[in-house]
């Protein structure tokens, strides 16, 4: 383990030695109600108590209220006489150090709220301490520089989560859960990333990986101990338990589909000629009036965007200007932005005018999505009950952006569209990284190699290469086996103070 966290923190650039003592501010930057300071490592009691004057001593797991002040001559962490042990006329040992019978008065900064976590039940299984003060970055700022001051290095990016990992608290997909949390958009992504954070991927993982093992090992054993009479499966057994792994892997694989979609949101481009009512619809999906709507044709000029969350999921809708002829200058640039942006969508809503007949230009646009996952919406039902026959095999949702009709229905066959009704939403542990899924690839690819290999009465020493490939992947999800460079990738990312 200690060769691992060395090479690991040589490649992403930090010391080498982790038994030092890190800070940072692990709140967001700005200013705030509550600000918080993060000092884990070895010397986290010995930097912090000096800045500290508390109403009790530090006990484990236990907030402590207490003033931030200016370290000086004699300091000592909690200054009343009986808090810290005092007695009268001498000077008193704690921990190995003198420290003296009242300590000089000290200047107050801020009211804080410490509470310590001793190793190793704390986040990186570090001593750590927490100092809890208001959010003035000043103050913040400042409580960072004494404690650089006295010993402390500054944090980089993803360091303590870095040592979590390190010190085998949590593993690589409970790591990135971590990130994904912090990220999330919606409250369905927080559970999502949440129960990634429990570690549902790795115990999803798991029982694939340990029958992937057995596998290997009774081949290993029937190539290692043939003089011993060790049996060695016959290839119809071998193609079975080859089988029974990739099956549960196929599905997590597939589940990726949906659980991207939950982890990055979609792009959902609203299209139609003008004065259809696009800007209507785009304001009833958002519930709120962000476009501007008129009866003059041809209002929107520009793209107008706005994020919304659809069954947990994060969807960019963007009002586009109406495609039809230019009739000027600023016109047609909207119109060209409209296009590139039905180009760029994950999925298209075609509005059309219900209450009027087809038209060349709702033909052309049409024509345009043919190959597109697109829906047709038949707005303005509330003008008439007909429904009109276009060509195509879009689904269609009448609704009516005025009076609220169908719209319920069209946020339904929205998340249709995109896979909002996956099975995985029942389930935990399904794919949302794409790093994780190009892994389980990786795997199955080395599976599909073991059963061509199996049939083609290939010697078992090359069968087993194929299952070692097939294995790898499963490993470099949960940290196992992991290189520095996913290391690096996955780490320089997250924020400074986690």
């Amino acid at each position: 383990m200690r060769l691992l966290r060395c090479c690991a923190f040589t490649r992403y650039n930090l010391p080498v030695n982790l038994d030092d003592t890190i800070v940072a501010i692990a709140t967001a930057p700005g200013r705030g109600g509550i600000g918080v300071v993060c000092v884990a490592g070895p010397e986290a009691r010995a930097i912090s108590l000096p800045l500290l004057r508390l109403k009790h001593d530090l006990v484990p797991g236990r907030a402590i209220l207490g003033e931030l002040i200016e370290p000086g001559q004699g300091g000592a962490g909690a200054l009343s006489r009986e808090a810290a042990g005092f007695s009268s006329g001498r000077a008193v040992v704690s921990k190995g150090v003198a420290q003296p019978e009242v300590a000089a008065p000290h200047e107050r900064i801020d009211e804080v709220v410490v509470t310590y976590f001793a190793r190793p039940h704390s986040y990186t299984t570090d001593d750590v301490i927490e100092i809890s003060g208001h959010g003035s970055p000043v103050v913040l700022r400042h409580v960072v520089e004494l404690a650089l001051a006295r010993g402390a290095r500054l944090a980089e990016p993803g360091e303590f989560t870095m040592r979590a990992f390190l010190n085998g608290r949590i593993d690589l997909t409970q790591a990135e859960a971590v990130r994904d949390l912090i990220e999330s958009r919606t409250l369905y992504q927080a559970k999502v990333a949440a129960q990634q954070l429990e570690g549902a991927l790795s115990r999803r993982l798991q029982p694939i990986k340990q029958k992937l093992v057995e596998l290997i090992a009774v081949l290993e054993a029937g190539i290692d101990f043939a003089e011993d009479d060790v049996s060695v499966l016959a290839a119809e057994q071998i193609l079975e338990h080859i089988s029974v792994v990739r099956a549960p892997l196929q599905q997590l694989s597939q589940s990726f589909a949906y659980g991207k979609l939950v982890h990055e949101g979609l792009t959902l481009a609203i299209v139609g000629r003008p004065n259809v009512g696009k800007s209507s619809l785009f304001n009833r999906l958002v519930e709120s009036d962000r476009a501007i709507v008129t009866a003059t044709p041809g209002t929107t000029r520009d793209l107008v965007t706005e994020t919304v969350a659809l069954g947990g999921i994060p969807v960019k809708l963007i009002d586009t200007a109406g495609i039809r002829r230019a009739l000027d200058e600023a016109e047609g640039i909207g119109i060209r932005k409209s296009m590139e942006a039905l180009a760029d969508a994950d999925l298209v809503l075609v509005v059309l005018d219900s209450s009027e007949p087809v038209v060349a230009e709702d033909h052309r646009l049409l024509a345009l999505v043919a190959q597109r996952t697109a829906i047709l919406v038949e707005n303005k039902s509330d003008k008439t009950s007909l429904q009109f026959l276009v060509p195509g095999s879009h689904l269609r949702v009448r609704v009516s952006a005025l009076t609220g009709e169908g719209i319920s229905e069209l946020r339904a066959e929205i998340l249709r569209q995109v896979g909002g009704e996956f099975e995985s939403r029942g389930e935990t542990g399904f794919l949302t990284n794409t790093r994780h899924q190009g892994l389980v690839c990786d795997s199955l690819a080395g599976l599909d190699a073991s059963v061509v290999a199996v049939r083609g009465k290939v010697p078992h020493e090359m069968v087993l290469l194929d299952l070692y490939n097939a294995l790898g992947p499963l490993d470099e999800i949960t940290g196992a086996t992991t290189n520095d460079d996913i290391l690096d990738l996955i780490f320089s990312r997250f924020c400074i103070g986690k």
